[in-house]
């Protein structure tokens, strides 16, 4: 509550509210404050869920307001255009720091006593939130990928090139050292620069991510304090393998490898290296590869029998699919906290995957899961091997990720959290 009595308001700008790993992650926290009492509500450009809580976006349709909107649309389309043909697949999208609705955004904010950003890329526009938002209002930023802090890329997969302040980018394909995301760069730091310290507060999900925040040439300015993602544990729990293997048809004499990805085509979620470590044992271990996640049209030829089930919206048949497997694999080669992994450990399934990122900080080796050293598909596949070849561990270690979840990962251990945080700012 607010020193007069009233009650905080919270208001979340996010992108999206249920749609991709990152909106799902805000729509959880927004859940978890509601539950705790809090005025919690989320500001979305694309609003899929039916919560009244959440408001989308409605933009000004004054034919001016219309005009400068697709003018603006069309300069950044333009500038990102020139890279289509040097740009190499496999990479994710790449956003910069300008958004078509300038300062209609902020005018149309509802009230509130809080802002919490979180996936913001194509909503908000950098210079025209953080010169025009009114600076009574504290501005906390849930960090859910790296674009906050480089020149466009959402994952830098290794460059380092933000520290420095971008250019010639390898997810453009380029060699200028003037290119876009140098220019984006350069625009970031002079918007950072010109917001007072006690204004904007980051989050970051690990110690990985505050790390990288710790570093950074303009953003190191900023406090930061880290609060890890929160999952509901009574939809994500352990249930009878066995029946979830009914319901679902997979084999029940099958080892089931679980990967789960938002996108499966996308390089730095390695189902590649995955497939690369399975390859290996599918003549000493009755192999069955369980794939979530949209696959465009790639096609990746997997010599073990594997399922498709494409993108999972519900989180009941999520929580369904995570205990059917025997465990879930993460060989993502640079992430963030993926909520996947959370909702595997408050499943109970032990979780293997590449030490990248904010994962270590989830799956503790030997405790949860096991880890590998990053891109080494050998360690991968040997300790995918330990597990099947050791019930009776991966049991434990089930039990030990469960545990886990449950002391550090609800959402009401988040919410709380975040409450302490908002209530220092004011």
């Amino acid at each position: 509550r607010m020193g007069d009595g009233t009650q905080m308001k919270i208001v979340h700008i996010s992108t999206e509210d249920i749609s991709g790993g990152a909106g799902r992650a805000t729509y959880r926290l927004h859940t978890g404050l509601r539950r705790l009492g809090l005025d919690s509500s989320m500001f979305v450009v694309n609003r899929r869920s039916k919560d009244v809580d959440v408001a989308a976006f409605d933009a000004s349709m004054k034919w001016t307001d219309r005009i400068r909107r697709r003018l603006r649309r069309r300069r950044i389309a333009r500038d990102f255009a020139r890279y289509g043909a040097s740009r190499p697949a496999g990479f994710e999208i790449f956003s910069d720091d300008r958004g078509e609705y300038g300062d209609d955004l902020v005018q149309h904010l509802p009230p509130c006593d809080i802002i919490n950003l979180h996936w913001i890329a194509r909503y908000v526009d950098y210079e025209t939130f953080f010169s025009t938002v009114p600076k009574k209002i504290p501005v906390v930023w849930r960090i859910a990928d790296m674009n906050p802090i480089t020149g466009g890329c959402h994952y830098d997969e290794g460059c380092g090139k933000y520290l420095v302040g971008c250019g010639s980018c390898p997810q453009l394909g380029s060699g200028d050292p003037q290119d876009l995301s140098r220019q984006v760069w350069t625009r970031k730091e002079k918007i950072f620069g010109g917001v007072e310290p006690h204004r904007l507060h980051f989050v970051a999900l690990n110690r990985w991510m505050a790390s990288n925040l710790a570093q950074h040439p303009f953003l190191n300015r900023f406090p930061v304090t880290i609060i890890p993602n929160g999952l509901d544990t009574d939809m994500f729990v352990p249930r009878d393998r066995k029946a979830a293997r009914e319901i679902l048809g997979f084999p029940q004499d099958a080892t089931i490898v679980l990967f789960v990805a938002s996108n499966v085509h996308i390089r730095y979620k390695g189902f590649l290296p995955l497939t690369e470590a399975l390859e290996g044992l599918k003549e000493r271990c009755n192999l069955f590869l369980v794939s979530v996640g949209a696959t465009a049209d790639v096609n990746f030829k997997v010599s073990i029998p594997h399922t498709k089930l494409g993108s999972i919206k519900d989180d009941r048949l999520l929580a369904l699919t995570y205990n059917a497997a025997d465990l879930f694999v993460i060989p993502s080669l640079q992430d963030n906290s993926p909520n996947t992994v959370l909702e595997s450990m408050a499943c109970g399934i032990p979780v293997v995957g590449f030490e990248t990122g904010g994962v270590p900080d989830m799956v503790r080796h030997g405790v949860t899961g096991l880890l590998a050293p990053c891109n080494d598909v050998a360690a991968l596949r040997a300790a995918i091997e330990d597990l099947i070849q050791k019930p009776s561990k991966r049991e434990e270690m089930g039990a030990n990720s469960r545990r886990v979840a449950l002391h550090e990962y609800s959402l009401a251990i988040q919410a709380r959290r975040y409450s302490e945080l908002y209530q220092s700012l004011r």
